[in-house]
């Protein structure tokens, strides 16, 4: 089993929250891998602003959620145990470009 640490942002302005739609149609909130010497505040607003281009302030930490899947990589199964750490963040505009 693969062990993952995530972060990430549900991210708000005014009475909107940001979120992105992939391309098979789920709609998913920003967030990605921690990179080495990272702190997981610093991978959330990175990841934000990666994936949106959204310039945000982080309010308060929220928690985190864990959960299990299987990725197919040639022809084997991978077990994955992802844990996600989640910030409350501001936006300062909605003026934000998809990656």
């Amino acid at each position: 089993m693969i062990q993952e640490v995530s972060a990430g942002g549900i991210v708000f302005f005014k009475n909107s929250i940001l979120m992105l739609k992939k391309f098979n149609g789920d709609w998913v909130l920003p967030k990605g891998r921690v990179e080495e010497n990272e702190l997981l505040e610093e991978t959330a607003l990175r990841e934000v602003y990666e994936e949106t281009k959204a310039k945000v302030t982080t309010i308060k930490y929220l928690g985190k959620i864990n959960y299990e899947f299987n990725r197919t990589c040639y022809m084997d199964r991978i077990h994955i145990n992802k844990e996600v750490h989640w910030y409350l963040m501001m936006a300062h505009n909605m003026n934000c470009t998809a990656q």
